[in-house]
């Protein structure tokens, strides 16, 4: 779905969900803000090409934070990748990007019993060896990425330690990650069930009303663009997770 000229949310169908990676460009550039799930890099490619982008212009990835479905296809990516790709992402979660550190969510030695035992059997294997990728750029809170206009680092923790949200300067386009959740087009705080810190997760909300914007991509809910700054100011609760 395009947003604007040069901003396409993409939609990469999972059984019954959909997630929602960003892709941008110019002239001579592409940016992939999320990559998917493991397995999804042909969705991914193919999403591209509808929005009339070819793989080849794709030079930098963005990461949002560590999780399995925002890493998952990026090994796949910088494999097929005909050039080198920069991959960016908050220093407090690159050793899990990196495989350093085993990633906080689905890590088996974090899970009790039941937990594991409630993980389909299809994933148990990603979750005991998670996609890993080389982090080749750290970002910083407040940081201007000189790519498609200027791509402002909004530091937005709660969700992940290294959670960052990004500011897209020339479409005035915020694209969330998981810090918010777009459920009917209404905007609400991140999953309950998925946010270990949820009291800095809803501080990290409040920076995001300081922006002059229009549309909001939520990995989870795509687009909301009704509204948006007075429904970030009236953002307090998070949403339950069914």
């Amino acid at each position: 779905m395009n947003i604007s000229n040069g901003v396409a949310m993409l939609e990469l169908k999972i059984q019954q969900f959909v997630l929602n990676p960003t892709l941008i460009w110019d002239n001579e550039t592409a940016v992939l803000i999320d990559a998917g799930m493991p397995g999804q890099w042909d969705l991914i490619r193919t999403a591209m090409a509808e929005a009339g982008v070819a793989f080849d212009k794709l030079k930098v990835v963005i990461l949002t934070h560590q999780d399995l479905d925002h890493i998952g296809s990026l090994p796949e990516i910088l494999n097929q990748a005909p050039h080198e790709i920069e991959v960016y992402a908050h220093k407090l979660d690159k050793p899990y990007i990196e495989g350093e550190l085993h990633l906080m969510k689905t890590d088996p030695s974090r899970m009790n019993k039941e937990a594991w035992a409630s993980v389909p059997e299809q994933l148990k294997p990603l979750y005991e060896n998670p996609p890993k990728s080389k982090v080749n750029q750290t970002l910083e809170d407040g940081q201007v990425l000189p790519y498609c206009g200027g791509i402002q680092v909004i530091f937005t923790p709660g969700h992940t330690p290294g959670h960052i949200s990004l500011y897209l300067e020339q479409s005035k386009t915020l694209v969330a990650g998981d810090a918010l959740v777009c459920v009917d087009g209404k905007l609400r705080g991140p999953i309950e069930q998925t946010t270990p810190d949820m009291n800095t997760a809803l501080q990290s909300i409040t920076k995001l009303q300081n922006f002059d914007t229009q549309s909001i991509i939520c990995y989870h809910g795509g687009l909301c663009h009704s509204n948006v700054k007075e429904q970030l100011k009236n953002i307090g609760v998070p949403y339950p997770f069914i």
